[in-house]
């Protein structure tokens, strides 16, 4: 290939966290938008006819990307390449989209409402693998090994017992992530104060309220699930929140496998090993832990990431700025399909986890007598 091609594209991550974050199921979700917008404004009596609501229906999965990138090279905008691209295939509904909205009515969001299913993804894998972990610990509940401090022989303990950190780590990261509460920004106008919509309705505070009530229950099927307060943006304080979440999974998924690392050094502990699978290319004979080193290498990546979502958090001005678009477009997705990738890795190292008995009895053994003298 004569052009640089991230290794997210096929490397890394599921093809359901693909697809969420692919730019077709965005684009989509922003037509969508549009649309449960003009939806609720018609409900709240501005002059929106059911045909041009059908025509904006029917052409949510109509995207000519050709065209879209027309009007992006003209506008250097892509909400905006987006929004002449669906009047010009809904030339009744025209001009009815985007009424009395923002870009970040589409960009806000569609990122929460993707963030939300990308989550749901994060929780059944992370439930999967706590269960592997509580099976794994029951199995060897009773397999005593010995136990290291600093990395050196300390005092005797079970594999079951080791297996319960683990666990515990991720239970601590499942209690964390379900506690996550996204809502949608709704359309909450330039700045934050819904002026745009309240002169749509006629001064109509009640209606007004009534329609980011209305968008929360038809984007995220809960009339309570919108953010009352916020500027142009939502705060971005929760981009932060959620991959600080994610890179409570990569702390957990690091320790076990580096762990894991170290036992199969010891021979104490392997993960699963392909029949044709080779270790070196120099030495074809060894059996290197590529699933926990694959882990440990990308779960540092995400933690990293974290530090870009904190200093978005504190650097928005004022009501809003733009310095956060470009990174938002990196770090979002990427983490996401990272902490997929790194669940899928470590769902597999627990299930083909061969644990050395012979060998770990044979290091009790080695090294009891010497625990024995000191005591």
């Amino acid at each position: 290939m004569s052009e640089y091609k991230s290794p997210l594209t096929d490397r890394y991550g599921s093809e359901e966290m693909h697809t969420i974050f692919s730019d077709d199921n965005r684009y989509k979700i922003w037509r969508v938008l549009w649309y449960e917008l003009a939806r609720a404004e018609q409900h709240l009596g501005l002059n929106i006819t059911d045909e041009q609501l059908e025509e904006m229906r029917d052409n949510i999965c109509d995207i000519d990307y050709d065209m879209v990138k027309r009007f992006e090279d003209e506008y250097h905008h892509d909400v905006m390449a987006h929004l002449k691209e669906y009047c010009f295939k809904c030339p009744t509904a025209k001009p009815i989209i985007h009424l009395g909205a923002t870009s970040c009515y589409i960009t806000d969001n569609a990122d929460i409402m993707i963030m939300d299913r990308a989550l749901s993804i994060v929780k059944a894998k992370l439930k999967r693998l706590m269960w592997l972990l509580v099976e794994f610990s029951l199995k060897h509940y009773d397999t005593i090994s010995m136990a290291y401090t600093h990395l050196q022989p300390a005092q005797p303990t079970t594999i079951g017992k080791r297996g319960c950190m683990w666990l515990q780590g991720f239970v601590t990261d499942n209690d964390i992530i379900n506690n996550i509460d996204l809502k949608i920004l709704g359309c909450n106008g330039a700045t934050g104060t819904q002026a745009s919509i309240l002169e749509l309705l006629d001064g109509d505070v009640h209606k007004v309220r009534r329609l980011n009530h209305m968008l929360a229950y038809s984007l995220l099927g809960n009339v309570n699930k919108y953010m009352s307060i916020s500027g142009q943006t939502y705060d971005r304080k929760i981009d932060s929140i959620v991959l600080d979440s994610l890179s409570n999974v990569a702390q957990s998924a690091h320790k076990m496998c580096n762990d894991i690392r170290l036992l199969q050094g010891m021979h104490e502990m392997s993960e699963p090993f392909g029949d044709k699978q080779v270790g070196s290319s120099a030495m074809a004979y060894k059996q290197n832990p590529i699933k926990c080193e694959n882990v440990c290498s990308l779960s540092r990546h995400v933690i990293s990431m974290t530090m870009t979502a904190k200093m978005n958090a504190c650097t928005q001005w004022l009501e809003r700025s733009l310095d956060d678009s470009a990174n938002r477009r990196l770090i979002i997705p990427e983490a996401f399909i990272l902490t997929d990738h790194i669940l899928i890795q470590c769902i597999e190292i627990v299930k083909g986890l061969t644990v050395n008995e012979g060998i770990i009895d044979r290091h009790i053994k080695d090294n009891i007598p010497f625990i024995s003298m000191e005591n």
